[in-house]
């Protein structure tokens, strides 16, 4: 599973998802791609599953790129627990993503075979998403 090899701190705040994506809004490798359209965690077992899912319906044929990475440590404490005694430990890593993002991109690969690995893609996300192919963006 994907998460950071380190980091200076080991906890974070949970923070705010307010605004569009900065940047990573264009398809930069592939020809067709998934795009955010409203703010959302991806957690580093979602990138995954949707990973095995995409390669698997296109065959290991084509080129695969993830263009979000999970560096965002979530904490939980244990079930049962009693209030105090601090913050919890580092569940999970989390990608944060804005609308408008490019979150994986697909290229080598026919048209058809491309929106189905992609949709399969979408059934897996907890936000809602487009396909977008290179043709429409410019």
């Amino acid at each position: 599973m994907l998460m950071p090899k380190r980091m200076k701190y080991r906890k974070q705040m949970r923070g705010r998802m307010r605004g569009m994506a900065k940047g990573g809004t264009n398809l930069e490798y592939g020809e067709f791609g998934i795009q955010a359209l409203e703010p959302g965690w991806i957690t580093a077992r979602q990138i995954e599953a949707i990973r095995v899912a995409s390669v698997r319906q296109m065959k290991r044929r084509g080129k695969y790129w993830i263009r979000i990475f999970p560096d965002k440590p979530v904490s939980a404490k244990a079930a049962e627990t009693r209030m105090g005694k601090g913050k919890g430990a580092t569940d999970r890593y989390v990608a944060v993503v804005k609308p408008g993002r490019i979150l994986f991109e697909i290229a080598g690969v026919s048209e058809d075979i491309a929106r189905i690995a992609l949709k399969r893609a979408q059934y897996k996300l907890p936000i809602k998403t487009q396909i977008v192919s290179a043709e429409e963006t410019f």
